[in-house]
């Protein structure tokens, strides 16, 4: 639903006339040179059925709104024009000449009255008005004419200045032209501050989030900008934080608050439902943070404490065998017990790696894909752009998505060569494992990918499996993340 908009008629004065009548005065002129550029353009732009044709009349409204006060809200570009639009367009040279004829000749009459009044007053050096002699007395008697003329003049600007204003509105306002404009859009143009913004009321945690579900704080006195509350049957509903200069004029915000406050009804209702969904998601990336600082506590304390006494353990041994080096029975069990002790130390660390690889807290991606390809049992590729350190939680995703990757490579696929790929793009950090297996891998069969999928949609990711039979299998996981300020 689009904002209704209001206009706010002001008491008559002759400042304000004035005004109006030097707007609607401008607004001619550059209302003919935009016909001028219309006549040149619209046919070559309607035969190439460009939609450029809207760039044409959102000059118009642009004109309007800043002269004429029109408040047209935002056009639809990027659509077919219909034929109110298309209507403007080509009559506005026509229109705008005739509303300089009917501007034009009051204010061309007050013209020569004041000067030829002038002339008179001068003396007249003997020239002649029609059949007058120029004299003191006839120029005083032309400048008490020049006095009405100029107030028809006046009266003839600022009585062009409504029909001028409601043709455009009636004409850029159709229907079709109205699809698009948004509540904050046509706030703005209404109160005319393009800087404009909206935060919405949520009453259950007694704050104010954006359109899209984000924290808001109102801005501070002496800031430059301030706030109008909007309410709607005694309910606080948003506010609309606006260049603080518009206080002078507060009847006007209050207006169009009032015209639109349906409308910010029911976008609050969206900015609501954005603001849960965005609290699910932050939960969920916290749930996530915290799994991994479970994970790598798990594996700190299997490193300095189990790990630590099982190689304390292996010293051990090795100095018992020493000692008892002369009984061969003695030493075999050793030697046993040794061997058991190095497999459960190895399936220890083995185990460590799954719950939270250390090289990758230590030294980043980089190093972990190439420990991962190290004890890969086939031929793999790595190739990893990613010179910066990544927030701590996309780091473990993406290792895991390359861990489980090659794992499923190694036990499935009957491929010969795998690749493992990772950059950033656009913002995001990208990985990719490809193999030349058989593929025909899917990811709803097991819960290694799926477990994988709901990690990276944690992290506001994504997760892509594309395993033709017969053509391999390529998984890729991509990690929007914000770049860390200062380093």
């Amino acid at each position: 639903m689009n904002a209704a908009t209001i206009t706010v008629r002001m008491p008559f004065s002759v400042g304000a006339r004035l005004e109006n009548a030097a707007r609607t005065a401008a607004y001619v002129v550059v209302a003919l040179a935009l016909g001028v550029v219309h006549l040149l353009l619209l046919l070559p732009l309607l035969a190439l059925r460009s939609e450029e044709v809207w760039r044409l009349a959102d000059l118009e409204r642009k004109a309007a709104n800043r002269l004429l006060r029109a408040h047209v809200p935002p056009l639809p570009l990027g659509c077919a024009p219909d034929r109110f639009v298309l209507a403007l367009l080509a009559l506005r040279l026509p229109t705008a000449a005739a509303a300089a004829l009917v501007g034009a000749l009051p204010a061309t009459l007050t013209v020569l009255l004041i000067v030829y009044g002038a002339k008179g007053i001068g003396g007249g050096s003997g020239q002649y008005l029609g059949p007058w002699s120029l004299s003191p007395i006839l120029g005083l008697v032309l400048w008490a004419f020049a006095v009405p003329a100029g107030i028809v003049s006046l009266g003839a600007l600022d009585g062009l200045a409504a029909p001028l204003r409601d043709g455009v509105r009636r004409l850029l306002m159709s229907p079709t032209a109205e699809v698009g404009g948004t509540v904050r859009e046509a706030l703005a143009e209404s109160i005319g501050d393009r800087r404009l913004t909206i935060a919405y009321w949520l009453p259950e945690r007694s704050s104010f989030v954006d359109e899209h579900g984000l924290p808001v704080e109102l801005p501070e006195p002496g800031s430059g900008r301030t706030w109008t509350a909007v309410e709607h049957e005694g309910r606080r509903v948003a506010a609309i934080i606006h260049d603080a200069e518009l206080d002078a004029r507060p009847e006007l915000v209050r207006a169009a608050a009032a015209g639109s406050v349906l409308a910010l009804t029911n976008e609050r209702l969206k900015a609501e439902l954005r603001a849960h969904v965005e609290e699910v998601r932050a939960s969920r990336a916290r749930i996530v943070e915290a799994s991994m600082d479970a994970r790598r506590r798990l594996e700190r304390d299997l490193h300095d404490g189990a790990q630590q006494q099982l190689v304390a353990l292996s010293l051990d041994l090795q100095l018992i065998k020493n000692r008892v080096s002369q009984d061969q029975r003695a030493v075999a069990i050793v030697d046993a017990s040794i061997e058991k002790l190095s497999t459960a130390l190895a399936e220890l660390r083995e185990l460590a790696r799954g719950i939270h690889p250390a090289i990758l807290s230590e030294r980043g991606l980089e190093p972990a894909f190439a420990a991962l390809v190290e004890r890969a049992p086939l031929p793999v590729e790595c190739e990893v752009e990613v010179q910066e350190r990544l927030p701590p939680a996309i780091e473990a995703a993406a290792y895991f998505v390359v861990a489980e990757a090659l794992t499923n490579v190694a036990k499935y696929s009957r491929a010969t060569t795998a690749w493992v790929r990772a950059a950033l793009v656009d913002g995001s950090l990208e990985v990719e494992v490809e193999d030349d297996g058989v593929g025909g891998a899917d990811p709803a069969a097991g819960s290694g990918l799926r477990g994988l999928e709901d990690r990276v949609s944690a992290l506001d990711g994504s997760l892509s499996v594309d395993s033709p039979a017969g053509s391999g299998t390529r998984v890729v996981a991509t990690f929007p993340f914000r770049p860390r300020v200062g380093g």
